[in-house]
C-alpha cells in the first residue's frame, strides 16, 4: 500500500466558505476515482505556530494507482483549487504494509 499525505497552508484571507467548498470537492473524489482506497481530510484544530491549516491522508494500492489518481480528470480541478487557496503545500508519499 502507498500512503499519500498532503499538508496545506492557506493564503491569508481564505475564509470558512472556501474551506467548506474545498471539503465538498475533496469529499466527492472517492466516489469518482476507483484508485482511492482510503481518503481522510480536515482542518487543523490545534492552530499552533507550526501547524498547517489542512491535511489530507489517502491510501492507494501502489505507485501506479497514485500516479493515475494524480492525472485523473476529476482530480485536476480539485488540485487547481487547492493550489489557488494555498501559499504552501507539503506532500509525503510512503509505502506501508
Amino acid at each position: 500500500m502507498l500512503r499519500h499525505i498532503v499538508f496545506m497552508k492557506f493564503k491569508t484571507g481564505v475564509d470558512a466558505l472556501q474551506v467548506e467548498d474545498l471539503k465538498r470537492s475533496l469529499g466527492s473524489l472517492p466516489g469518482k476515482i476507483d484508485e482511492i482506497k482510503e481518503f481522510e481530510f480536515g482542518p487543523d484544530i490545534l492552530k499552533s505556530e507550526r501547524s498547517y491549516d489542512f491535511a489530507l491522508v489517502a491510501s492507494f494500492t501502489d505507485l501506479d494507482s497514485l500516479k493515475s489518481y494524480q492525472v485523473h480528470p476529476d482530480h485536476i480541478p480539485v488540485l487547481q483549487k487547492v493550489r489557488g487557496l494555498c501559499e504552501a503545500i507539503i506532500v509525503v508519499d510512503f509505502e506501508w504494509p
